[in-house]
């Protein structure tokens, strides 16, 4: 049976994606090869349990599937266990909280206004409400994360875990600095790097292995996998983490998923991917740089890594507005807080920026520039139709000469 409806509504994506700019700092474009597994056959199979210890029988060759998911993982972070089963970055968080938390007790983490995430304590969040959290935040004037109030606040609580790593940062996190706070309070220390992964990977930004309990990821954004996630910790915590993920909060792990994390952690490995996480970072900088000197406000003033944050409130503007204003010109962002920010979430005074897709499409320096420039006239401009249709046509001349990893077997009906 042919699906003509299915098969439509994949092409309109695809079109959007050849003539759209796609700037959410979370998303990316796998290869060819990523998504080939994750459509494989490997789909049809469960597979509850682990590898030699499966709850199914059939399951010899996803044994050796996972298995070479999960030394690809320690080869390229270095950690004593890895487990690739989790479905989500929030789920993994769940596990690590499962394995090492009873009902009730304390985590200390960054503040989700400033920076965090809905999984590291947020009242709306099964974290904020099973778990006693404390948060810490950044420097009102400097915008960086404030050490001394986490160890400050580390000192008063006495957590039984510490979170770091971020949604909406742009600065490098120093994870030795954290692990030294956890260890003087002997707090656990989870760290979060579902952003940075692939930064971590491409030796552009410190990895929190060595200095962390628990880390967990996504497989996706800067890692330029399939979507999912893991959990990679010390040897002592191997066994109630894994007994966390599964049975703990999940049935049958997606094997064609695994399939394509696989796929992507090879592709982590080669010489280019190092180079293309350095591209991110530069395109990032030069990006925020190029806004900064037009007169918009970059949150602590530039970027480290993949993302940065711009506040519009001196535009008169909010977040949610020009997030709409640049998706209809074809510039796809999201509203995004800033720290301290008098606006609801829902409405925001900033936007967040993120370099990793369009430098998976092979953009540089001089089109970060251009985009720059276009983000900066959108705003300014953000009532004028006539300019804004100018604007969009500008975009689609920018994209069209880029193709999109991942898509080739599109680019004909594209």
């Amino acid at each position: 049976m042919n699906d003509k409806e299915i098969d439509l509504l994949i092409q309109k994506e695809a079109s959007r994606l050849k003539e759209q700019l796609v700037l959410i700092a979370s998303e990316n474009y796998p290869s060819f090869q990523v998504l080939d597994a994750c459509g494989s056959i490997f789909s049809t199979k469960y597979a509850e349990g682990y590898p030699g210890k499966r709850y199914y029988e059939g399951c010899e060759i996803v044994d050796e599937l996972e298995g070479l998911a999960i030394s690809r993982a320690k080869e390229i972070f270095g950690s004593d266990h890895v487990n690739v089963q989790p479905h989500s970055g929030t789920t993994a968080n769940m596990a690590v909280y499962l394995s090492a938390l009873t009902h009730g007790d304390s985590i200390l983490s960054m503040k989700l206004d400033q920076g965090g995430h809905l999984s590291h304590g947020s009242k709306v969040n099964f974290s904020g409400k099973y778990y006693d959290c404390y948060f810490y935040g950044v420097d009102r004037e400097t915008e960086f994360i404030d050490y001394n109030e986490v160890e400050k606040l580390a000192n008063e609580v006495k957590p039984k875990l510490i979170v770091c790593g971020a949604s909406a940062y742009s600065r490098a996190i120093d994870f030795k600095k954290f692990s030294d706070i956890a260890k003087s309070v002997g707090a656990l220390l989870l760290s979060d790097i579902a952003h940075i992964a692939g930064l971590v990977a491409g030796g552009v930004h410190s990895s929190p292995v060595p200095h962390s309990d628990f880390v967990t990821t996504t497989t996706h954004k800067t890692l330029r996998g399939p979507r999912g996630a893991m959990i990679m910790c010390k040897s002592q915590h191997s066994e109630t983490i894994d007994k966390a993920v599964f049975p703990g909060i999940q049935g049958g792990p997606f094997m064609n998923m695994i399939a394509g994390r696989a796929v992507a952690f090879k592709e982590a490995q080669q010489p280019d991917f190092k180079e293309y996480s350095v591209n991110v970072v530069n395109n990032s900088k030069i990006l925020a740089s190029t806004l900064s000197k037009l007169g918009f406000r970059i949150v602590s003033g530039g970027t480290d890594n993949h993302q940065f944050t711009v506040d519009v409130s001196p535009q008169k503007a909010t977040g949610r507005e020009i997030a709409k204003v640049l998706r209809n010109i074809g510039i796809i962002v999201n509203m995004n807080g800033i720290p301290f920010d008098p606006l609801p979430p829902r409405i925001t005074s900033g936007i967040r920026v993120g370099t990793p897709a369009l430098t998976s499409r092979g953009m540089k320096g001089d089109e970060m520039e251009k985009i720059g420039d276009l983000i900066g006239q959108a705003i300014l401009n953000k009532d004028n139709l006539g300019k804004l249709r100018l604007l969009k046509e500008e975009v689609v001349r920018i994209t069209s000469p880029f193709s999109f990893p991942g898509y080739e077997k599109f680019e004909k009906s594209l």
